[in-house]
């Protein structure tokens, strides 16, 4: 970019507040966005057929008159969309994974009631080629399928830069599975937020998530299956994980706006576009890119991948793509992403909760901030969840200390949920049990494995409405 550093920066600051903070200026609205990723897995124990997944997807389109909204280089259509309500069918990443993204409502049962139509469709679907969707936050078949990208710009250049990551030496301990993406499931969910909201919104529920880890783990991983939520390792010591303040929770508190903004310019950017090719580089934090003349990268055409040098641009800050566990976005919501695709019969769990204590910000501000069961035994949030996330619960904690104040956090979430007034309060029963247990589905897994039960009976348990 032309200009001074200091007028970059004063570009860059401007940029930041009409992507992030502009949409948040208005008065806040109980709408609920929510997304799940579901996998999908062939029950003759070999891999997704691409073919059936195709049909389905032509069947679906006639079944619920979605329009198309994008095809692959091949042809084949992975993503459409609804135009009376804004719900997408798409495929992330791959073929091996259904995502059902619902436009924003104010009532969850809305959501849930669309939601069983269309997944009662795709199972019955499946159900004829020997396929179903379950409720896992990994693909169970994720060593057998075809872990392949959709053949587009997109998918095909994140794939490429995730696979890259071995030319970063031992920067960060990186895993061997750069194709993650191709088979790790979440349920998401978006909330309206106002600007002052924003700071303690991110305050709190990063300290939320050691108990999230307990309650909705569902990424069994690992030999002997000691990680109970291997989603996080996956983002966290992937070249997205470089800069760490792109990935996982945040570790510091912030007190304004202007702090969040601050940790927004720390950030990285790996890809942009030019002329409708994706370009991936190193990389590269905001404030570096941005007052570079030029940036080298490399772009897929041909068959092969060449080298290439442009200029910054200020609209480059569009392609910033941030995986944090709680997330500002342009449309004026936190993102929550840092949960695993749930048992299909309890996943409405997920938005209820995080909705219902949306509604309850400063009594769960309070509840947390008071809290000795978990906090102020000398480690972090951070900390806190990577241990939470293993099978072997940590010893200088108390059970049932521990369970009380999960029990506490749902019943404040229950009291926000009263105060939407659509009597969603039900939705978070199964949470309950599991806070009296301390057993997330991925507990309940390992334990039945390891107990003789199959991971075929698993597979279709989870799939149940």
């Amino acid at each position: 970019m032309a200009g001074t550093d200091r007028e970059t920066l004063e570009q860059l600051d401007a940029a930041i507040y009409r992507k992030y903070w502009k949409p948040t200026q208005r008065q806040r609205k109980p709408y609920v966005g929510v997304e799940f990723e579901l996998p999908i897995v062939n029950l003759a124990n070999g891999p997704v057929d691409f073919s059936v997944v195709h049909a389905l997807t032509d069947a679906f389109i006639g079944k619920f008159a979605f329009d198309l909204l994008h095809r692959d280089d091949e042809g084949h259509i992975y993503a459409a969309q609804s135009s009376r309500n804004d719900d997408t069918l798409s495929y992330d990443c791959s073929y091996n994974t259904l995502e059902l993204s619902f436009g924003a409502e104010e009532d969850l049962h809305v959501i849930h009631t669309r939601f069983k139509q269309y997944y009662s469709f795709v199972q019955a679907f499946l159900a004829d080629f020997g396929h179903t969707l379950t409720g896992m936050g990994v693909n169970p078949h994720y060593a057998i399928n075809r872990n392949e990208p959709i053949p587009n710009g997109r998918y095909r250049m994140l794939y490429h830069h995730l696979s890259s990551y071995r030319k970063y030496g031992d920067a960060i301990p990186f895993h061997s599975n750069p194709n993650f993406g191709l088979f790790s499931c979440a349920a998401q969910v978006q909330l309206d937020v106002e600007e002052a909201m924003v700071p303690e919104v991110f305050n709190t529920f990063t300290k939320l998530e050691p108990l999230k880890s307990i309650l909705f783990s569902n990424s069994l991983w690992g030999k002997d299956h000691e990680i109970l939520c291997g989603r996080d390792g996956f983002w966290k010591n992937s070249l997205h994980g470089l800069n760490r303040h792109n990935v996982d929770m945040y570790s510091v508190a912030f007190t304004s706006p202007d702090d969040v903004t601050s940790y927004i310019k720390s950030m990285s950017l790996y890809c942009v576009e030019r002329d409708g090719k994706y370009i991936n580089f190193a990389p590269t934090r905001l404030e570096d890119y941005f007052s570079a003349d030029s940036v080298t990268g490399e772009y897929y055409a041909d068959g092969g991948y060449h080298d290439i040098a442009f200029a910054p641009q200020i609209d480059d800050l569009n392609y910033l793509r941030s995986f944090k566990f709680e997330d500002l976005t342009y449309r004026g919501t936190v993102e929550f992403r840092s949960v695993c695709t749930q048992p299909v019969r309890d996943i409405m769990s997920v938005s209820a909760f995080h909705a219902g204590l949306m509604e309850q910000l400063p009594q769960l501000t309070e509840r947390l901030n008071a809290d000795r069961s978990l906090y102020h035994k000398g480690y972090n949030a951070s900390e806190l969840r990577e241990m939470l996330n293993r099978r072997a619960f940590p010893t200088f904690l108390n059970k049932g200390e521990v369970s009380a104040l999960i029990t506490d956090v749902l019943d404040i979430a229950a009291d926000g949920l009263r105060s939407r007034g659509h009597k969603e309060e039900g939705y978070l029963a199964p949470l309950y049990e599991r806070a009296r247990t301390l057993t997330s589905p991925a507990r309940q897994l390992a334990e039945g494995l390891d107990n003789g039960a199959s991971l075929d009976d698993f597979i279709r348990d989870f799939a149940q409405l």
